[in-house]
């Protein structure tokens, strides 16, 4: 029969490192998929906060896409719009209500637009390259 001394302060010392080291691992993950591009059929690309449907927080007026993940991870936009209230939690309450009709699990969503304009540019521009996606994927599944 073989004994082991082991020094508490040291396997403490050891185990608070690896915790650390877990959750920084977990926290650069966790940013890696903070943010996601959607190409519109311009080309243009606009970065969208990603959140969790319940978790997002009050917005002002913004685009949006919701998404649901399929069963490999990748993010399938069931819908694309934008909010226009002045009022932030407004916007919060149709978000989540239409999110949850479409049975959307996050929101992905674009805060840089300059104006209702451009927000209304972005979308036009977002739907028609979701669209051409979508065309492009069935054209695929076809041959």
């Amino acid at each position: 029969m073989v004994a082991r001394i082991i020094e508490l302060a040291v396997y403490r010392a050891q185990r608070t490192l690896a915790q650390e080291e877990m959750a920084q691992r977990a926290e650069r993950a966790s940013e890696a998929t903070r943010f996601h591009f959607w190409t519109g059929a311009s080309g243009a690309r606009y970065v969208h906060s990603v959140y969790d449907l319940v978790e997002c927080p009050a917005l002002p007026a913004a685009n949006y896409v919701f998404v649901r993940r399929n069963a490999n991870g990748r993010p399938e936009a069931l819908s694309i719009g934008r909010v226009t209230s002045s009022v932030p939690s407004l916007n919060l309450a149709e978000i989540r209500h239409r999110g949850a009709e479409l049975g959307a699990t996050e929101v992905h969503v674009h805060l840089l637009a300059d104006n209702a304009k451009v927000g209304k540019l972005i979308e036009f521009d977002l739907r028609t390259g979701q669209v051409e996606a979508d065309m492009t994927r069935a054209v695929g599944r076809a041959n």
